[in-house]
């Protein structure tokens, strides 16, 4: 799987700049706020189908514009295929596949995938669980299609459910509904959680091999998928799922009726990551958390190859700078066997170290080096 050309109109500070790419490494250096973040965003975009910056199309439009456009040549699959977005404000984004419309997050149909690590990623430890299922949502999103209709399903109904858990006091003849939302929450939830558990098993296996790598075999890495109390078994079929989490919602019906809250489901899932068998967010030093992330995202990029037969795009912004020179040389080590991009402040040493193209950004145009 590789971009081969990128076309960018009127996308955040680009007004219009094409790109031809290497197969294997594309190194784009600049300073500070020059666009380089932003070439990776629109690759995000047509593969996700969402961003990870911005919260509406309005704020990806160049400052002055009306409409942005991205457009790519991919090949994937032993096919050529042209990806186009579309978003002009006021409207709904447009994208299309080889000039086939198509609609939301993860039904690109699987032709361009991309896993995108950012110095924040470095902090996915220690942050909340929110971060965690965020990292097992967006991968999902763009592995299974399945669980993009499960989870956009759930969600609709936990903010029914919210809505009406919140205004119930003043209006409690929509306590009537509640059932209703419940039970869409309980078979959406149980798929979720059924994908979210086979996730994190594969995530455990590949991120302790890295970490094990990393650490130069000092250390073992375990993950645990942490859910609903009611579920015993994360792997049991979608039917048990779904009665676990009924009989979880019937025991916390009286405490979400009292707080006005939605209190069941695995809207509050997390991974748990552990250390030599101490929990990391809590007992691990900065460079072991560092490590941790690592393993997590490179397992991503595993997980990746396994079920799609081919590597996604990696996408690593200013990520090596961030990091010491010996996990610098484990990553870019284990970055071989599929196109990558790195954003950095400078090319030097990366110049040395890796082939393809060297592209210097300033001002959202590519400048001759």
């Amino acid at each position: 799987m590789r971009v081969d050309t990128l076309e960018l109109s009127q996308f955040r500070n680009y007004e219009h700049e094409t790109f031809s790419f290497a197969g294997d490494c594309n190194v784009i250096y600049g300073e500070n706020a020059q666009g380089k973040t932003n070439l990776l965003e629109a690759l995000i975009l047509l593969s996700a189908g969402k961003s990870p910056r911005a919260r509406s199309d309005r704020e990806m439009i160049r400052f002055g514009s009306t409409a942005m456009k991205l457009r790519a040549s991919v090949f994937s699959r032993e096919r050529d295929f042209v990806l186009e977005t579309e978003a002009r404000a006021g409207r709904a984004r447009r994208t299309t596949v080889n000039g086939v419309a198509v609609r939301g997050m993860g039904k690109n149909g699987g032709v361009l995938s991309t896993v995108y690590f950012c110095p924040e990623d470095l902090l996915l430890i220690r942050s909340g669980p929110a971060e965690r299922r965020r990292f097992m949502d967006t991968a999902l999103c763009q592995l299974r299609p399945r669980y993009v209709e499960a989870l956009s399903r759930y969600n609709r109904a936990y903010e029914s459910k919210t809505r009406i858990l919140r205004d119930s006091e003043e209006h409690p003849d929509l306590l009537q509904a509640l059932p209703e939302f419940n039970e869409q929450m309980a078979v959406c939830g149980a798929a979720v959680i059924h994908y979210r558990a086979r996730f994190a098993a594969r995530l455990a296996e590949y991120a302790a091999a890295c970490h094990e790598e990393c650490s130069g075999g000092r250390e073992h890495l375990s993950l645990r998928y942490v859910t609903v109390k009611t579920v015993a078994d994360p792997f049991a079929s979608q039917a048990e799922l779904c009665d676990a989490l009924r009989r979880h919602q019937a025991e916390h019906a009286a405490a979400e009726r009292a707080s006005r809250l939605c209190l069941s489901g695995p809207h509050k899932d997390d991974i748990e990551v552990l250390i030599d068998g101490t929990a990391a967010k809590t007992y691990s030093s900065q460079g072991q958390t560092r490590t941790a992330a690592l393993a997590l995202k490179l397992a991503e990029r595993e997980i990746y190859q396994e079920v799609l037969g081919e590597y996604p795009v990696l996408l690593l912004d200013d990520v090596l700078s961030e990091l010491d020179r010996r996990r610098q040389e484990f990553v870019l080590n284990r970055i071989a066997g599929g196109q990558v991009f790195i954003t950095c402040c400078e090319d030097d040493r990366l110049g040395e170290l890796l082939s393809g193209k060297v592209f210097y950004i300033k001002g959202g145009a590519s400048l001759p080096l």
